[in-house]
């Protein structure tokens, strides 16, 4: 039965096939005028053990299913997306504060996530190993084939409440694995529409679990070897900070940035200006590619921040409902301070505005600098916000040491028509991936995505994540 979100709306957490209310309420508001969008049910320590008991007995029937059970199951979640994508799109608008053209990008990229999955878990392949070398070992041969892993608890963040959520569901659907998750506090509502779809999509009862926790609480399961995979989206601080009480299990982290783009001067410089506003300003900057550092080469500096300038102040600001908007609130009124503040600081340390830089409550203007250096937090830090820093290099590698020059290494931009140059920038970043044609902030579902440094640990994309979610056994035939 279709929960439709109303600023009067309680919403249970989904535990053990059932829905509970037992727990404190937790009121969730909009970022933008602040109203009263739903009330949650968080969970108590008494429901995490219920949740990891459940999710146990749960694995000895999911692990058991055929790929073409578990592909059925994630194909009827996609179809009950698919016919509830406004309701999704609009909870995402509300809860999150992302602009409503934007968020039904989010859901359709979720419903093709779960698709994807289905077609995953009927190709999760083994290999053959011959283990003949050596004369005393004739007749032999190995098998490998990967195992769920088990029970697998999640924590996610505000940003992408619905699609960065399906992107620990589907695989672990995919791969067999019960999953627990902690949606963020601040967006809860997406990830219980989405539990009403897996209920009615066949899945065994006890295997997948949302509830609102408190950090107390979710650290228990942190912890508990009882769960095999622990997988984080989140900041850098948070994340690693987990992975020191995880114990033995398996950890996952995808983290922060302050992803760079370089601008040649071969490029089509009216292109990667555009690609660097969508890809500086949409939903605010809060994202974890979201481009912050723009380099460009000196011969077209000046054209390129022109174009970049212009670009930026044609921007919307306002109503996340509103079709037109490009750039809603910040999720936190604090955090458009911080923004605020650390542009202030790089002005004081003799940047130089070239626009935006203001607030209105959580609403920053679209903001780009320039006359930065590397120390500001602008540029050292992850800024989460709609801010940019623009900024001349004389030759490519000095642009790629730039690059180079932070504790992140999500993902880079490369914009220019030299085969060379782009291969010297595969070999040289220090990142997980180089986009080349287009700023950091591209993803497509089924990619490899992740970090090296403090950016993370693993890879997400749906044939990533179930390797993660799986254990290799091997077995070793000795026939006479």
């Amino acid at each position: 039965m279709s929960q439709t979100v109303t600023p009067t709306r309680s919403f249970g957490f989904f535990l053990n096939g059932n829905w509970s209310t037992h727990g404190r309420e937790v009121v969730v508001t909009s970022p933008y005028d602040h109203s009263v969008i739903a009330v949650v049910s968080e969970a108590e320590r008494d429901d995490v053990e219920v949740a990891i008991e459940s999710a146990a007995r749960a694995f000895e029937v999911t692990r058991k299913m055929t790929s073409h059970q578990r592909a059925s199951a994630l194909r009827k979640v996609a179809d009950g997306i698919t016919t509830r994508r406004e309701e999704f799109a609009r909870t995402i608008c509300q809860e999150a504060g992302k602009p409503i053209k934007t968020s039904r990008i989010e859901v359709e990229r979720a419903i093709n996530t779960f698709q994807i999955a289905a077609e995953e878990s009927t190709r999760i392949y083994g290999e053959y190993i011959p283990l003949d070398t050596l004369e005393s070992t004739s007749g032999r041969w190995g098998l490998v084939r990967r195992f769920p892993l088990g029970p697998v608890f999640a924590i996610t963040p505000f940003n992408f409440p619905l699609n960065l959520v399906a992107h620990k569901v589907a695989p672990a659907m995919a791969a067999g694995c019960p999953l627990i998750l902690k949606p963020a506090p601040q967006t809860p509502i997406s990830s219980l529409l989405l539990a009403e779809i897996v209920q009615e999509s066949g899945w065994p009862q006890g295997a997948f679990a949302v509830m609102p926790l408190s950090n107390e609480n979710a650290a228990l399961l942190v912890a508990d070897d009882r769960i095999k995979l622990l997988t984080f989206t989140g900041s850098a601080a948070v994340g690693w900070q987990l992975k020191s009480r995880a114990g033995k299990k398996r950890v996952t982290l995808e983290l922060g940035g302050n992803a760079g783009v370089i601008v040649h001067s071969d490029s089509d410089l009216g292109h990667a200006a555009q690609r660097c506003v969508a890809g500086g300003f949409s939903y605010a900057g809060q994202t974890c590619i979201s481009v912050q550092r723009i380099l460009v080469h000196q011969p077209v500096f000046h054209k390129f921040t022109e174009l970049l300038v212009q670009g930026v102040r044609k921007l919307k600001t306002g109503d996340p409902m509103q079709e037109s908007t490009d750039v809603p609130p910040l999720i936190r009124e604090q955090d458009a301070v911080r923004a605020v503040e650390w542009t202030d600081e790089a002005v004081k340390g003799g940047a130089k505005l070239l626009c935006g830089g203001k607030r209105n409550r959580a609403m920053v203007e679209p903001t780009v600098l320039t006359g930065t250096s590397s120390e500001m937090r602008v540029n050292c830090a992850e800024v989460f916000a709609p801010v940019v820093t623009v900024e001349p290099y004389e030759f490519f590698p000095e642009a790629l040491r730039q690059i180079n020059n932070s504790a992140y290494g999500l993902q880079a931009g490369l914009f220019t028509r030299d085969a060379g140059l782009i291969q010297m920038a595969f070999e040289e970043l220090e990142v997980g991936g180089v986009i080349a044609g287009d700023v950091p902030s591209f993803r497509v579902d089924q990619m490899p995505y992740g970090g090296v440094k403090d950016s993370g640990l693993g890879r997400e994309g749906l044939r990533y994540s179930i390797e993660d979610m799986t254990e290799r056994r091997l077995l070793v035939m000795a026939v006479r």
